[in-house]
């Protein structure tokens, strides 16, 4: 069987010159690589017992975390852009590159004392993930983990979650 590393193409000089996209459409569009990954995260994740809830981030952290909570008969809870929940949210506003953006949750998603982790597909800078583990804790919930299929290292996207458990299946060592 192959790593679950071929299964993510890298594509050069996009979206700019010198950059490497780690393209994770690649592993989605192959069964086995969709069952590795799914099964790899899983093992970061680690024992069902130790948490209550799944949250993932729009949208590809829907994509991973989704399959998580099914397979271990837990909530599943998504962190959206801002507008698109339709009943009372809470919100976070976080910085991007070029600007800054707004994600929300529903403000019932999460039970105070709630054990949490959080899945997502990448972490570079860590931004999003950082303003999602802020709405969990607004909420009472405590995020006992963090686990991604893919860390861009040199983005040092993990020193701003230091506080936090946070896993990666794969590490890219560059940005």
């Amino acid at each position: 069987m192959k790593k679950l590393e071929e299964y993510v193409r890298s594509i050069p000089d996009f979206p700019e010159p010198g950059i490497i996209f780690r393209d994770v459409t690649s592993v989605l569009q192959d069964a086995d690589g969709l069952h590795l990954a799914i099964d790899e995260i899983m093992k970061k994740v680690g024992d069902e017992d130790s948490f209550d809830v799944v949250v993932g981030t729009e949208s590809r952290g829907f994509i991973f975390g989704m399959p998580v909570a099914y397979n271990l008969h837990k909530p599943f809870v998504m962190v959206r852009k801002k507008g698109k929940l339709p009943r009372e949210t809470v919100s976070r506003e976080y910085d991007l590159e070029y600007g800054t953006a707004s994600i929300e949750m529903h403000k019932d998603s999460i039970k105070p004392g709630q054990r949490v982790v959080v899945i997502d597909d990448l972490i570079a800078t860590g931004g999003t993930v950082e303003a999602a583990i802020k709405l969990i804790e607004e909420l009472g919930g405590v995020v006992v983990k963090v686990v991604f299929l893919m860390e861009l290292a040199g983005l040092k996207g993990r020193e701003r979650l230091k506080d936090y458990d946070v896993e990666s299946v794969i590490q890219y060592p560059g940005n």
